[in-house]
C-alpha cells in the first residue's frame, strides 16, 4: 500500500468527453468506488479500534470534501482531474495513517482553503515522536513538493529549512501569481521523523488550494 498516489488518472475518461458536467459525475463515481479499496487496506491492517476508526473516517471524510470540490469548484476538466487526485492522495495518507503531528495551513485552513493570487503563504507545523525531530523530505527522489495545478504555480526553494528542527514552524512561499479566480492548486508536503539524521518515518500532508 502506497503512503501517497501518484497523481495519475488509471483510465482515459478525459480523453473521452470534454462535457465538464459529464467528467464530474464520472469522478464522482471514482472517488466513491476507489474508497473501497482503501477500505479494504485498513481491514487488512487490523488495527486497534480507536485506529482503525480513525483512519476509516478520514476516508470518508475526503469523500464528501472531495466531491463537494469536483462539484462546485472545478471549472474545467483539468480541474476535476485535479481535485480527484488531491482527494485519491488524501484517502491515501489517512489509510497510511498519521503519526506524526503535522499541520499544513493556508490562512489558518488546512486541507482544503482558499486565498487570493499571488505569493501564497504556507505555514507547516510538525513535532516528532519520542523527543525526535523532523525535517522537510521529498516527495519523490528528485522532487520536494508534489503539485498539480490549472494555473502556473510552484514552490519557492531557495533557503529552504532543511535542518532537523524541535518543533517545525516553518513558512513556504508558494508562486501564484499568474492565477485567475476559480483556478486550483493541489500540493503536497513530506515531513520526516529523525533522530542524528537517521530517518524513522516520513508522512506526507496534502493541501488543495481555490483562488478566489
Amino acid at each position: 500500500m502506497p503512503m501517497d498516489y501518484d497523481g495519475m488518472r488509471t483510465d482515459d475518461a478525459s480523453l473521452r468527453t470534454d462535457n465538464v458536467d459529464e467528467y464530474r459525475r464520472t469522478c464522482i463515481d471514482f472517488i466513491e468506488d476507489i474508497s473501497h479499496n482503501y477500505e479494504e487496506w485498513v481491514d487488512y491492517y487490523k488495527l486497534p479500534e480507536d485506529e482503525d476508526k480513525r483512519r476509516r473516517e478520514g476516508i470518508r471524510a475526503t469523500i464528501t470534501r472531495t466531491n463537494e470540490w469536483i462539484a462546485k469548484v472545478a471549472q474545467s476538466i483539468k480541474a476535476v482531474d485535479i481535485v480527484m487526485n488531491d482527494g485519491i492522495q488524501k484517502m491515501a495518507e489517512s489509510t497510511a495513517g498519521k503519526p506524526l503531528e503535522i499541520g499544513v495551513f493556508i490562512n489558518h485552513k488546512s486541507s482544503f482553503t482558499e486565498t487570493k493570487p499571488g505569493i501564497i503563504d504556507v505555514i507547516v507545523k510538525a513535532s516528532g515522536r519520542k523527543g525526535r525531530k523532523t525535517k522537510l523530505g521529498f516527495h519523490f527522489k528528485d522532487d520536494r513538493f508534489r503539485i498539480e495545478s490549472t494555473c502556473e504555480a510552484y514552490f519557492d526553494e531557495t533557503d529552504l529549512p532543511t535542518e532537523e528542527l524541535e518543533m517545525m514552524d516553518i513558512h513556504l512561499k508558494l508562486h501564484a501569481e499568474n492565477a485567475k479566480q476559480r483556478d486550483v492548486i493541489s500540493f503536497t508536503v513530506t515531513v520526516c521523523d529523525v533522530e542524528n539524521d537517521v530517518e524513522f518515518d516520513r508522512r506526507g500532508v496534502t493541501t488543495i488550494v481555490h483562488l478566489v
